[in-house]
């Protein structure tokens, strides 16, 4: 498989019994750095593989992009000798992730004390909606609900005339993911240090409260209140792409210099010296009037005019690009961003991934794999013997793409 070997965790096993988003996202970014993740499905399998588009129906293009580099093999875990297959997989891993809510995977029999008796090495991640030690616990949670749950839906609604909506793109699998995946790896670093493996819990819904109220928090800091828990400017209607006269522009004139900047390529005109728009404590408290100001001096110049302008001024400025804009972008071609390779099932494009290292670069695996495409080839790299592997497959403890041989 092309990505594994290579990267910073190169030499790392991952058992990955995630599926959707979140869980998945996090053990791509593992695959990507070099780790080898063994996708433990059950036999229905990862319900993003039925998402389409895609080359079959079992692999739609999400599922392909998200599971890049990994191995798939399949395990009825109600079965029992499939639950002590996958611990004598454990003694050999060093990372356990999985996004069932704590009773479910509790049920299996493959909580933390069950894969530390295992493997004392083994590094534990439960990542799912809402952490165990609260009400919310048996919740079921997706994307939209923690959205919703999180404060993001109705921080959305004070940009769309007080109409809640959800962000366009599925944020909180994403940032829980990146969670995951950060903690997974501070993880490993502390065992590197102790010898000794540890539980990992990430819930998304405090990932995602603990994600809006960086800045959010605001005046609620302090106890007494000072403010209420926003941040303004990000909340203004006023705060969104600028009209020019001829389309749109996204521009981000934030310190003092981009103003006294911004002010000195217009000219200085007589409203650049009106107080509010003196320092950032006076623009902050102004932010809607400043914003508006300057909403209605940019429709007076076209996006490339004031684009060049922008760029003179060194202020943070660009045309908005749709994601179809971004397959063709001028600097991503030229830093090979876009990942293109002919595989089986056609020329499959993938992005890059976004991190450079000088010494150890990460590589992107194959497409994500076809259902219960590895389960032999796992077994027996475990040390399993042939008549083990039979049995299992046999009973259906484990389940083997018939499309691959034996």
């Amino acid at each position: 498989m092309s990505g594994r070997g290579k990267g910073p965790l190169a030499g790392v096993r991952v058992l990955d019994l995630t599926s959707v988003l979140m869980g998945p996202y996090a053990t791509q970014i593992f695959a990507d750095l070099g780790a080898e993740v063994i996708k433990v499905e059950s036999p229905q399998g990862d319900t993003t593989r039925f998402i389409p588009p895609g080359p079959d129906h079992s692999r739609g293009a999400m599922f392909l992009n998200v599971n890049r580099g990994k191995r798939s093999i399949v395990m009825d875990l109600k079965q029992p000798a499939a639950r002590e297959a996958l611990l004598r997989l454990a003694k050999d891993a060093d990372v356990f992730i999985h996004s069932m809510r704590s009773a479910a995977i509790g049920r299996l029999g493959l909580d933390y004390a069950a894969l530390a008796a295992a493997n004392p090495r083994i590094v534990y991640a439960n990542l799912y909606g809402f952490s165990r030690n609260g009400p919310y616990r048996d919740y079921p949670a997706y994307d939209d609900i923690v959205q919703a749950a999180s404060g993001i839906v109705d921080l959305q609604a004070k940009l769309s005339g007080g109409q809640p909506t959800y962000a366009a793109t599925v944020i909180a699998d994403k940032v829980a993911g990146l969670t995951g995946a950060y903690s997974v790896i501070a993880a490993l670093y502390a065992r590197e240090k102790t010898g000794r493996g540890q539980e990992i819990e990430v819930p998304m819904f405090e990932t995602l409260v603990s994600f809006a109220m960086v800045e959010h928090l605001c005046g609620s800091l302090f106890v007494p209140p000072q403010g209420p828990p926003e941040y303004p400017r990000a909340t203004s209607e006023a705060r969104r792409p600028y009209k020019t006269s001829d389309g749109q522009i996204g521009v981000m004139i934030y310190n003092d210099r981009h103003w006294q900047n911004f002010f000195d390529a217009l000219g200085n005109p007589e409203w650049s010296r009106d107080p509010m728009f003196e320092n950032m404590r006076s623009r902050s408290q102004n932010i809607g009037t400043v914003l508006a100001k300057v909403a209605e001096v940019m429709e007076t110049r076209t996006t490339a005019e004031w684009v060049e302008l922008f760029r003179k001024a060194q202020i943070p400025a660009t045309p908005i690009a749709t994601l179809t804009d971004l397959l063709h972008d001028p600097h991503l071609e030229e830093i090979g961003f876009w990942d293109q390779r002919e595989t089986a099932m056609g020329t499959i494009r993938f992005p890059g991934i976004p991190t450079a290292f000088s010494d150890t670069p990460g590589a992107i695996g194959d497409p994500g794999p076809a259902l219960a495409g590895d389960s032999v080839a796992v077994l027996r790299d475990a040390g399993f013997a042939e008549d083990e592997i039979r049995t299992l497959l046999d009973t259906g403890a484990v389940q083997q793409d018939e499309g691959v041989e034996g």
